[in-house]
């Protein structure tokens, strides 16, 4: 079985980085990515899809010092899903990628494995 991702797009927002359980950094970034193509009247249009992206470790620290809105990214990673409860006691379930390469695209090419 394979559960791979392979995205090219922009960061939607500046990244923070956090600390979790045994001074863990992680980070999440919104990552975009646009489709164009013409639709049955010739007309070109374009389909943003919104992508959750999760960063652990060294790349989370990458994201702290080299990543800001607008930064390019290619990312290759995997789905995983997991549920939590809202403030309101709501059970809700979010679907996110986990990434274990992200390269940076532009200017200012670097690359990182964890």
């Amino acid at each position: 079985m394979v559960n791979k991702v392979i995205l090219i797009g922009n960061v939607g927002r500046d990244p923070e980085v956090r600390y979790i359980a045994a001074n863990t950094p992680t980070t999440t970034i919104s990552l975009a990515t646009t489709e164009n193509y013409t639709d049955k009247q010739g007309a070109q249009q374009s389909r943003t899809e919104w992508h959750r992206v999760v960063l652990w470790n060294a790349l989370a620290q990458l994201a702290e010092k080299h990543i800001r809105k607008g930064t390019q990214l290619y990312v290759e990673g995997r789905l995983a899903t997991r549920s939590y409860t809202d403030k309101t006691g709501v059970q809700r379930s979010v679907t996110e990628v986990v990434a274990e390469t992200v390269k940076l695209l532009g200017s200012h090419p670097q690359s990182t494995n964890e």
